[in-house]
């Protein structure tokens, strides 16, 4: 055996039998899930138990994110949803008519974070119009985060059933 077949052995290239996929999906939501809108949700809770230290930190850090990512999408928004736009027709082109399974996986992966980028954005936009106070904040980070796991959870089960169909109907080792 070359070394080459070793490695293709080791590291299956194909998506939905693959440990790595499954790891890197579950990563991905839970990374999603606690990061909202870039503050973490371990500050959001100390922020809601009357810590005033957590409370400042939270208005300074969520201002802070919701700035530059709105500063961001005023300067170069377009490049970026033309350019995601592009990646993921490309991708449903040929995870759809040529059935190419890395592409199926990753549109699995990446269409429901394009959904939440723009949902955090959406927030982003919120919190620069209305400036709220610690409390209502923390609110809509809370509901972001249920808004996110909520998404999560529908894209982790559709990505399990596609994958037991696609392992099931095409042999997953053979």
């Amino acid at each position: 055996m070359q070394w080459y077949e070793l490695i293709f052995v080791l590291i299956d290239m194909r998506s939905f039998s693959n440990l790595w996929y499954w790891i890197v999906l579950a990563v991905l939501w839970s990374t999603s899930s606690y990061w909202v809108m870039g503050v973490p949700f371990d500050l959001i809770t100390r922020a809601r138990r009357d810590d005033p230290q957590a409370a400042q930190q939270l208005a300074v850090l969520a201002r802070i994110k919701a700035d530059r990512m709105l500063y961001i999408s005023r300067k170069s928004g377009i490049w970026i949803i033309g350019f995601t736009a592009f990646l993921l027709s490309s991708l449903l082109l040929l995870a759809t008519v040529h059935r190419v399974e890395f592409a199926q996986a990753l549109i699995l992966l990446l269409a429901p974070m394009s959904l939440v980028s723009f949902l955090t954005l959406r927030l982003a936009a919120r919190v620069e119009r209305d400036d709220p106070e610690v409390e209502a904040l923390a609110s809509w980070l809370l509901r972001h985060r249920l808004t996110i796991q909520f998404i999560g959870m529908i894209s982790i089960f559709v990505t399990a059933l596609f994958g037991m169909y696609r392992n099931l109907s095409l042999g997953a080792f053979g």
